[in-house]
């Protein structure tokens, strides 16, 4: 037994409570190497000593590269409870407590894991509607400025000094909001939308006006109502981490130094200030118009909490993307999620995080983040060819499993966004390369999101590439096999909140296919992520799947 492998983190993505009854119990193992886990559990307050213990087997949810995976659910009436493992490779078997390893369990209950009390208010509380969501990302300048048009010409607004380059309105979004109704979308993520210098309006100047080039409050109001009435949500961008040169705030600074009374509004400014590139104090990414606003300021706080509730208010907006979230400190979070969802009971946060973001979704900061990882597996699976099937499964498998189930479900899935290249590029124009992967979001576990234009098979490796107008009126587009994918998915509640299990990896004829089963809905789906057809049979269903394909097989008794 390689006892160096085995893990178990209480209070963690290891053992997390899915409601005020149910806990779900994972443990690590070197792969292929423990044949059986037995949990033991039992109420730690039970009043009978030696504590009374239940046992359940833990079956193996999945494999990476390097682990297996076991899990269990315990579903009982205790809100209290502790347990150990009995761990068997076949030859030896061995207990596993918070303390070590042994051949008999003699400590008390005090020594074994704890889950110390079920509180409904640290329950990991995702919105009932996260996992029913597909996500159309609007980078606004780009998008339109009336039906099904843009007009390629950019503003210039003299007196707030902003600017656009394209055109794009947020009236230009409303008259086109069929068209993403009539896709499948039922969730708009906007990029920032307020008062800013630069076209990107990550340079904020006013957090309570709308950018002047977007339009007007009212027409933000009108696109949300637009948007509700189609059955479509809405989510703005949130950029709280810093702010633009001509925010009232900073300009103030900039004109009084130390004197000003915001001065301490931001993090670690120098005296004298020197407004320079590079600047001397900070500011994201060392750009000196995004000076790094101080969250931890009670008076910061209190102002952007307030940004946060007026626009659930004022236009009934359904949730907030956070820009730079890993940059701001957590009690910041923590009381803006609060204050929010008294406005809002089921608004819906997501981080921008690139990185694994467990420590921001335990369930008091955010509900979702940016899923980069994703985008970086598909990219080296699908576009690039760097990893085999086996090798992309056992990838997608431990970035599932970093999290607790509820919290992978609402993670947002995209191949490509307005920070990084698109996904065309990636695959050096290659279509079948593009559809296969996109295919895979809608199939994979966790919120798909599309970037405007990937449906009109939009490529661009520079900024200026990414972010270029959507070209309305283009008949060459992959807009009805998004449509389907799309369709597919919503019918299928495996697919929105199913589990994910292996089925088959053929590193050979680069074939993948697993189940995704929920309930009694159960379906494969099936990849071939090579240049010729394949032939499959699973479970006695036979796949013909043509190159750079994939298929989905309903398996519901009956049908």
């Amino acid at each position: 037994m390689y006892k160096a492998a085995i893990l178990h983190i209480p209070l963690s993505q290891y053992a997390y409570a899915i409601d005020e009854h149910t806990l779900t119990i994972r443990i690590r193992a070197a792969k292929d190497d423990i044949k059986t886990v037995t949990l033991f559990y039992g109420d730690r307050a039970d009043p009978v000593e030696p504590m009374r213990t239940t046992s359940v087997e833990m079956g193996k949810k999945a494999s990476d590269d390097l682990f297996d995976y076991f899990e269990a659910n315990i579903e009982d009436r205790y809100t209290r409870v502790c347990y150990y493992f009995l761990l068997d490779d076949g030859k030896e078997k061995s207990y596993y407590y918070e303390r070590n390893f042994c051949d008999s369990m003699s400590c008390g209950r005090t020594e074994y894991f704890q889950f110390p009390y079920i509180r409904r208010e640290d329950l990991i509380s995702e919105p009932q509607w996260a996992p029913e969501t597909i996500m159309y990302h609007i980078f606004p300048d780009s998008f339109a400025s009336g039906y099904r048009s843009l007009s390629g010409e950019g503003k210039r607004v003299e007196e707030m000094e902003s600017v656009t380059n394209l055109g794009g309105t947020l009236d230009g979004v409303t008259k086109n909001v069929d068209y993403l109704r009539d896709m499948g979308i039922n969730c708009i993520y906007l990029n920032p939308i307020f008062a800013a210098n630069s076209y990107h309006k990550y340079d904020t100047i006013d957090y309570l006006s709308v950018d002047p080039c977007f339009g007007t409050k009212e027409d933000l109001k009108k696109l949300v109502e637009k948007c509700h009435e189609m059955g479509i949500r809405v989510i703005l961008d949130g950029v709280f981490n810093h702010c633009g040169p001509n925010f009232f705030a900073f300009k103030d600074v900039l004109e009084k130094g130390k004197a000003s009374r915001y001065y301490d509004w931001f993090y670690h400014l120098s005296d004298p200030i020197v407004y320079a590139d590079p600047p001397n104090y900070e500011a994201f990414a060392y750009v000196k118009e995004m000076p790094k606003l101080n969250t931890g300021n009670p008076e910061v706080e209190e102002y952007m909490i307030h940004v946060g509730t007026y626009w659930m208010e004022e236009v009934g907006i359904d949730g907030w993307r956070l820009d730079v979230a890993n940059e701001i400190n957590h009690d910041f979070w923590r009381h803006f999620r609060s204050a929010v969802r008294k406005v809002r009971p089921d608004a819906f946060f997501i981080g921008e995080i690139w990185e694994d973001a467990g420590v921001w979704l335990s369930g008091d900061q955010f509900d979702s983040s940016m899923n980069y990882r994703f985008s970086y597996l598909c990219r080296d699976f699908f576009a690039e060819r760097k990893m085999s099937v086996s090798e992309f499964d056992a990838q997608i498998q431990k970035m599932i499993l970093r999290y607790p189930w509820q919290v992978a479900l609402a993670q947002m899935n995209f191949l490509d966004s307005h920070d990084v290249p698109r996904f065309l590029s990636y695959c050096g124009g290659d279509r079948r390369r593009m559809e296969l992967a996109f295919f895979y979001l809608f199939m994979s576990v966790g919120i798909p999101s599309v970037f405007y234009g990937d449906e009109q098979y939009l490529a661009g490796v520079t900024e200026p590439e990414y972010r270029q107008a959507m070209p309305w009126g283009s008949r060459d587009n992959c807009y009805d096999k998004f449509r389907k994918w799309m369709e597919l998915r919503k019918s299928h509640p495996a697919l929105m909140r199913g589990e994910y299990h292996t089925v088959l990896t053929d590193d050979a004829g680069g074939v993948y296919v697993f189940s995704r089963e929920y309930g009694k809905d159960k379906v494969l789906v099936a990849l071939n992520n090579s240049d010729v057809a394949q032939t499959v049979e699973v479970d006695g269903v036979c796949m013909e799947l043509e190159a750079m394909s994939g298929d989905v097989i309903d398996t519901n008794p009956g049908t």
